[in-house]
């Protein structure tokens, strides 16, 4: 073994760090069109001392690492794009509280968004938090320090806007708290102490979230989806300004996708609805069915498809894994709601040119302050030329972000680099400055924000 192994199963236990090929494979790549990048090593701690140790020795070292969490990213954010050590943080899995009066909860970096889930229906079960539409193992700290949306963006926001409180290890080792929790308090509040802004967004380039608190929300008995459809892709905005103008719902999703062949050139809004009574949910429904999308079907420019109840909370992960082999990738965009027919209209062009059949998805952020847009690109993993050809759309795309107003979510390394060269010069310096007050030897996720 060579003296770095041998260091890390120091810190973290022989089985629990690994250099062997066929281990460091499932480290190299994720499930996008990112090319495989080979890690030296990969380990598993279990503790955030184990965590500070580890960077420690990152930076007496100068070896690169690379903080790693569900695997689920699909614009190679956790590729170890410069090698080094992959940091798994999934046995950190611990849900340390959850208080019912106050509705948050303090969990370790590793604890899923299934796991957190499944754990408040069967002790707090009238608690709920804002669940992303990825697959149910992604993390709960990896989607607030990716800026995150879930099915309770509307109307509260990103699931960053529901941090409480941080507990990060710095690229140097020392560990910081930020929020109620620094000062020696419970995890409530992050308000009024200093921003945790600095860990969100970043890719993991400026620290290593360990511990993050969470808003909760109630829970109701009843939950369900109404589906609404339209033809014309004009009419996206105001029916969705219209809809959220009743602060009824707490999900809206706008999407139009290829798949099936009925479906193509239609736009369907799936408006999710809960509620502790009948009386309430009736209350709900007229106000939004009857009421306020009542004059589209009137008109004959909309159909409402029906509500279904006890449905499983939503996962857009699923609508666009259409090729044999599967595989697909994404570009993700917040966007101005007013935008959705151009992002429909360009996006549908862009992938029928790239011969792949196409999905336009918008969720809502807040009251229609904003809108989570996603162009998705389908790809067979083991036919490279379908791969050029989902990276080609997906560059296209970073590009018709910018060019339409909008930012580019969880930018990839095209997308970053895009970014980069419009952000405000001010900006840019300070934003070098931090990373270098950070992070002085350039070892947390390099390749990835490289403002310096």
């Amino acid at each position: 073994m060579d003296h770095v192994k041998e260091a890390l199963a120091v810190i973290v236990g022989e089985e629990h760090v690994s250099t062997e090929p066929e281990e460091l494979y499932i480290y190299s790549y994720d499930l996008g069109t990112t090319e495989p990048r080979r890690p030296d090593y990969a380990v598993a701690p279990r503790t955030t001392e184990e965590v500070r140790r580890i960077v420690e020795l990152a930076n007496q070292e100068k070896i690169p690492i690379v903080p790693l969490g569900g695997g689920l990213s699909l614009a190679g954010l956790a590729v170890p794009l410069q090698g080094g050590i992959a940091l798994d943080l999934k046995r950190m899995d611990t849900i340390i509280e959850v208080s019912e009066k106050a509705r948050y909860a303090v969990v370790e970096c590793g604890v899923s968004q299934g796991q957190l889930t499944a754990y408040l229906e069967k002790n707090h079960p009238n608690l709920m938090h804002s669940e992303p539409g990825a697959p149910p193992q992604a993390t709960i700290a990896g989607n607030v320090a990716i800026h995150g949306q879930g099915d309770l963006a509307q109307p509260y926001g990103f699931n960053s806007d529901m941090v409480n409180g941080l507990e990060v290890v710095l690229p140097t080792g020392e560990v910081c708290k930020f929020g109620s929790c620094a000062v020696g308090a419970n995890w409530y509040t992050q308000h009024p102490l200093p921003d945790v802004g600095l860990f969100l967004g970043w890719a993991g380039t400026t620290g290593i979230i360990t511990k993050v608190s969470l808003k909760l929300y109630p829970r109701k008995k009843i939950q369900g989806v109404g589906q609404f459809v339209v033809e014309d892709e004009e009419l996206i905005p105001e029916i969705i300004y219209r809809i959220t103008h009743t602060e009824a719902a707490h999900d809206v999703v706008a999407f139009s996708q290829a798949i099936p062949p009925f479906a193509s050139g239609l736009h369907h809004i799936t408006i999710n609805l809960s509620a502790d009574s009948e009386k309430e949910l009736d209350f709900k429904m007229e106000l939004i069915f009857d009421d306020t999308l009542g004059e589209y079907i009137r008109s004959g420019d909309g159909g409402f498809l029906g509500f279904n109840r006890g449905l499983q909370r939503p996962q857009i992960s699923k609508t666009a894994d259409w090729r044999k082999g599967g595989g697909f990738e994404y570009v993700g965009a917040i966007m101005p709601v007013e935008t959705y027919p151009q992002c429909y209209r360009r996006g549908r062009e862009i992938s029928e040119r790239h011969d792949i059949p196409y999905t336009v998805l918008g969720r809502v952020i807040g009251m229609s302050h904003a809108m989570m847009f996603s162009w998705t690109y389908a790809f067979n993993r083991a036919d490279l030329e379908t791969i050029r050809q989902a990276r080609e759309a997906l560059h296209e795309t970073d590009d018709l972000a910018l060019e339409l107003g909008g930012t580019i979510w969880k930018p990839g390394i095209y997308g970053q680099k895009l970014v980069l060269e419009r952000i405000d010069p001010n900006t840019l310096k300070l934003m070098k400055k931090v990373k270098q007050l950070l992070d002085p030897n350039g070892i947390m996720n390099p390749g990835n924000w490289e403002v310096s």
